[in-house]
């Protein structure tokens, strides 16, 4: 069970690393609020496709659980996203990257607030770890660097969509017990929902951009394997190891994201990438190992 969660959990965090070069490609392509919701849009087409007897029998339980899911729906999926998509616009993806790495120590502290969850020595020595690495990567391998980075309202931006995440991310021990087929098309319709009317408030700015060839590209790959195959593995993640564990996979995303810019952008490799590599999944393993012992004890 720990094994398989931990490759959903990499795969998870190789895709998300995926969205955040897409959204950094989406700039100037297509404005943020469409690409939220035609990215949503598609990913409840698809899944509706073959999910409906599914969700037919798991109707009686969705029905009881709606408000939940809008919220899960429209925080984690909309609101994140949007954020996300819009802090690009405004400010470095270096600030995205060093500003999402928080999301763990969101996560510990909202579950212990709320649920008691106590964070071991191990696991706050684990995340210490990988946030070091993903710092050094943020500062190009010189933690000076990381001094000179200039906040503005895009930074703003993000930090609320790590609030918005690392709240889905603790919420999601609510979510009722059914199949993930049920769950994921129920969501998407909300996210989706969501989306429109900032959609229109977009348009009615001025600031929509109808997406051109790479836009239509980033949106087909986002509604696919970020939207759909990403949020289903972590769910399940998060169902096999629980929140606070999970969630600290969330600092390889940057990591993944470096490597991914590296081969599809062409950026260089330096020595400091492979370093913060070793430093985040050392990270992340120590933390795990400590989880895991806890929860066994």
């Amino acid at each position: 069970m720990n094994r398989t969660a931990y490759i959903f959990l990499l795969v998870t965090a190789l895709l998300w690393g995926g969205n955040a070069v897409a959204g950094k490609l989406a700039v100037g392509h297509i404005s943020p609020m469409l690409l939220t919701m035609l990215r949503w849009l598609i990913a409840f087409a698809v899944v509706a496709v073959f999910s409906g007897s599914q969700v037919r029998r798991d109707w009686k339980v969705l029905r009881a659980h709606l408000p939940l899911l809008a919220a899960l729906g429209g925080f984690g999926f909309t609101f994140f996203n949007m954020a996300l998509y819009s802090a690009l616009n405004y400010t470095s993806a270096i600030n995205v990257t060093i500003e999402q790495a928080g999301m763990p120590m969101v996560i510990f502290v909202a579950n212990l607030l709320l649920f008691g969850m106590a964070v071991r020595p191990g696991q706050i020595f684990g995340f210490s770890l990988s946030l070091v690495g993903v710092a050094l990567t943020a500062g190009h391998g010189s933690f000076l660097k990381l001094a000179e980075l200039e906040v503005n309202q895009g930074d703003a931006l993000m930090l609320l969509a790590v609030l918005f995440y690392s709240g889905y991310t603790v919420a999601l021990r609510l979510r009722p017990a059914i199949h993930w087929q049920s769950l994921m098309t129920v969501m998407t319709f909300f996210a989706f929902v969501t989306a429109i009317p900032f959609t229109i408030w977009e348009w009615l700015d001025g600031a929509l951009v109808a997406p051109d060839v790479t836009g239509v590209m980033v949106v087909l790959y986002t509604a696919l394997l970020p939207s759909l195959a990403a949020q289903v593995l972590f769910i399940k993640g998060v169902e096999y190891i629980g929140a606070n564990r999970a969630g600290l996979f969330i600092n390889a995303v940057p990591i993944f994201g470096t490597l991914l810019a590296v081969m599809l952008l062409g950026e260089a490799f330096h020595l400091y990438h492979a370093v913060a590599l070793v430093l985040v999944l050392g990270g992340i393993g120590i933390a795990e190992i400590s989880g895991r012992k806890h929860a066994a004890a």
